[in-house]
């Protein structure tokens, strides 16, 4: 068993390790846990996994436990208090995107019940298909953010080698409408 290269040198107390071991491509359920995953990638964009990681919990409280109705009421005022946030990525298109994104989640759940069933509905697709999917629904989520934010919730497969330890607990854990 080998792990996935960019972790197998880390330590088992490493924060990135850690999200590998126990968080990453592992299904997430509760709409506003997905959604605060969609808000951490698009943050992510032009950074490192790892500053993110160490800012999840300045995140989670300034988006209010990624609460997407919340996050969908937010205004000016809001922006503003996200933008002096030392704890968070301070970029106003991300904010903006956040909040946007949020609005658009609500239009959708009035259809679909859940951010979670929406994607359960769209399930599966390619990371093309996925890719256009998500453009046209939502802002700032290029390929790269589509693919990672699908993978590390389980709905796009490749978040693990086949010979990491962690793909069988992944695969395990995974229920069978997310199997290919």
């Amino acid at each position: 068993m080998s792990y996935c290269a960019y972790c197998a040198l880390r330590s088992e107390d490493d924060l990135h390790r850690k999200y590998h071991d126990e968080r990453y491509g592992f299904p997430v359920s509760g709409d506003n846990e997905l959604f605060g995953r969609l808000i951490m990638e698009i943050n992510q964009a032009g950074l490192s996994w790892d500053t993110i990681l160490k800012k999840e919990d300045s995140f989670r409280k300034a988006y209010v436990h990624f609460d997407i109705r919340k996050i969908a009421d937010f205004n000016e005022v809001d922006e503003q208090r996200l933008l002096s946030d030392a704890g968070i990525i301070r970029n106003r298109l991300k904010i903006k995107a956040a909040i946007h994104n949020a609005k658009r989640v609500i239009e959708f759940t009035d259809e679909f019940g859940s951010f979670e069933a929406w994607l359960t509905f769209h399930h599966p697709k390619s990371h093309d298909e996925w890719n256009k999917l998500f453009k046209k629904t939502f802002k700032f989520v290029g390929a790269e953010i589509v693919k990672e934010f699908l993978m590390s919730t389980g709905y796009l497969s490749g978040a693990h080698n086949d010979s990491c330890p962690i793909f069988e607990k992944v695969k395990l854990q995974s229920p069978k409408w997310m199997e290919k």
